[in-house]
């Protein structure tokens, strides 16, 4: 594997031109996917406590193995999944700052991040999803013919100072929405 394959960058190299609105544009994705279709859902994976990636635990400032709220979820656009979201905060920020997001259920989360006023966002880091990556293989799930690569975002909000990791993998029938 190559080193490179550990690292997200400020920079979405090397994707296609189709997908880079999608990828790059920085408010609500879920009012994004809302404006392309008539029916919009969520539909939860899981949530709960959870053992999170290396490089996600470091961006939260926690010990590699200390379990973390985490969620993933699918977004759906007409009955098809076009995004995968994967989030995870500290296990401590959810009796304070995120305390909120256990109770989503099938909400989606932007609509919290982009409604509450103290909340901020960092900028977007991009990756090629391989399908080694485990979240490649989580979104590959509901795939019937998953390609190689699936290209992913994400970035850190902060809402007094708690940080919450927020990452959305795009699926090829994105590009489909009218």
């Amino acid at each position: 594997m190559n080193t490179l394959d550990h690292f997200w960058h400020g920079a979405s190299l090397g994707c296609a031109p189709a997908l880079r609105p999608w990828l790059h544009d920085h408010g609500s994705l879920t009012q994004r996917i809302q404006q392309h279709c008539d029916q919009f859902a969520v539909h939860p994976v899981r949530s709960g406590l959870a053992r999170i990636a290396f490089d996600e635990a470091a961006l939260l400032a926690i010990a590699p193995h200390q379990l973390a709220y985490s969620r993933e979820v699918f977004l759906y656009a007409d009955d098809q999944p076009v995004v995968f979201a994967h989030s995870t905060c500290a296990q401590a920020d959810l009796r304070g700052a995120w305390s909120s997001i256990t109770g989503l259920g099938n909400r989606s989360l932007g609509s919290l991040l982009f409604t509450h006023p103290l909340v901020i966002r960092q900028p977007l880091h991009f990756k090629a999803l391989r399908s080694h990556h485990p979240l490649h293989r989580s979104t590959s799930a509901v795939l019937t013919d998953a390609p190689d690569m699936l290209w992913a975002r994400r970035s850190l909000f902060y809402l007094h100072d708690a940080p919450l990791l927020v990452t959305e993998v795009f699926l090829p029938q994105i590009l489909q929405l009218k």
